[in-house]
């Protein structure tokens, strides 16, 4: 790790004594980068929790981080917070490691298994809007992540929707999200990294007694195809290495999907006119289950879907650390360093996007393509190497509950503009987000 003498010539706004900006931070992520950005410009430093971090900002910091080209950045090291709690996750690899199992992961997105997931989703999230409460307000995003464990448990473990361990799954993968983020990183009695190490534990040892029964017998969930994985030379991966992509995809997928359903559930509210127009759009779809080719028709569905995640990214910061000293913008950074990419900022930055705080879908429509002003302004998949491989899932997914939803319902939210979002790890409404679920005529 490079020292303070080293990275003295990189400017940052001014810090409060031991903490830093930690506490900036825990407050206003985004407005503490957005004053270090109109202060300094695209290249400063921050100091969260003793480490100091440089910031590259704009959409050609994203390309130069994210696409990496040159193996400048390990992703490994940059989660390292991550290390005690997820270690062998896909998103904690680098280089031809990381391409390695990526090769064997992929097996389990191609189009067969997709279409046999999507079934499987259409059959639960059917079941499971059923048993939403109905014309009382209730908080959604809490109802939303037990669903989708719920769902997640059926669609990548294979296990029935009123399986009882789905509140014990539920509650471990909360407790290693929670860890991840604890300010003591020892695994000691009572703290939140020993829940979190604890649950890992457990996590692990259920996945693990599932590993046999599912190579010999196999099966339509994700584990399943996981425990058939092999690349296009045949690899395999071991016992381990299962566990270890598991454990880490799941907590992934289950926490980001329920944020992403979470915005686009309040931007229905906020914006009823876009409500009815998505809901008018389901309702054209064919009666029965939906193909690839009635997904691929919800083209107002997708656009609001995108521009939920442009207003609110999934993975606000994504980390790096460098391996090699590099240069950005005429600014020397040393080997070691802690590197940040903001997709956040990007996209809701006015070089970008025509009033970005404002909520418009139709600014991805073909003749205004706002995505497109560059190759990284819409980002919220990352990019590079470590694009998210199970975009088109997230995608297929969120599509899904939508015409379950609103084939019963009609979403409706009291105060809509009051609610605030938490940033940090993964977004998420603050207030829980509460709403009522009207009946269709």
């Amino acid at each position: 790790m490079p020292t303070n003498e080293a990275l003295a010539h990189i400017p940052h706004l001014p810090t409060t004594p031991v903490v830093g900006h930690t506490l900036d931070f825990l407050r206003d992520p985004l407005g503490l980068h957005l004053r270090s950005i109109e202060t300094f410009g695209p290249v400063y430093k921050v100091n969260v929790i003793g480490q100091w971090r440089v910031t590259l900002g704009a959409a050609d910091a994203l390309e130069f981080i994210l696409g990496d080209t040159d193996h400048l950045f390990s992703s490994y090291h940059g989660w390292d917070v991550l290390h005690r709690l997820f270690p062998g996750g896909l998103m904690l690899r680098d280089f031809d490691d990381h391409r390695r199992h990526r090769r064997i992961m992929q097996a389990a997105f191609r189009k067969n298994a997709l279409d046999a997931y999507r079934d499987e989703m259409q059959r639960a999230f059917d079941q499971l809007v059923e048993d939403l409460p109905e014309g009382r307000r209730f908080r959604f995003y809490p109802a939303i992540k037990e669903m989708t464990l719920k769902m997640g448990a059926s669609v990548f473990m294979g296990l029935p929707l009123d399986d009882p361990r789905t509140d014990r799954l539920n509650a471990a993968f909360a407790a290693e999200v929670a860890a991840s983020i604890a300010p003591i990183r020892v695994p000691l009695p009572l703290t939140a990294m020993g829940r979190g190490v604890k649950a890992r534990t457990y996590l692990r040892e259920t996945f693990r007694d599932m590993i046999k029964a599912r190579r010999e017998n196999g099966g339509n969930d994700f584990f399943s195809q996981m425990c058939h994985a092999v690349d296009d030379d045949g690899t395999s991966w071991t016992a381990d290495e299962i566990l270890d992509h598991f454990n880490f995809l799941m907590m992934a997928a289950h926490d980001t999907t329920a944020s992403s359903l979470a915005k686009v559930i309040w931007a229905l509210g906020a914006y009823p006119e876009w409500q009815d127009r998505v809901r008018a759009e389901i309702d054209a779809l064919p009666d029965g289950p939906l193909d690839d080719e009635a997904l691929a028709s919800l083209d107002v569905t997708n656009r609001v879907f995108r521009e939920a995640l442009r207003l609110l990214a999934p993975v606000p910061f994504i980390p790096r650390r460098a391996e090699r000293a590099f240069e950005y913008e005429g600014t020397s950074v040393p080997a070691g360093t802690w590197v940040s990419a903001i997709p956040a900022l990007v996209m809701t930055s006015p070089e970008y996007w025509t009033e970005p705080e404002r909520f418009d879908p139709d600014r991805f429509s073909p003749n205004r393509a706002e995505d497109r002003s560059h190759k990284y302004a819409w980002a919220p998949f990352g990019g590079g190497a470590h694009k998210c491989i199970g975009l088109h899932f997230a995608t297929i997914q969120v599509k899904l509950f939508l015409a379950a939803l609103l084939r019963r319902y009609r979403v409706e939210i009291e105060n809509p503009m009051s609610e605030t979002w938490a940033q940090v790890p993964i977004p998420k409404p603050k207030s829980g987000l509460p709403l009522r679920l009207v009946a269709r005529a």
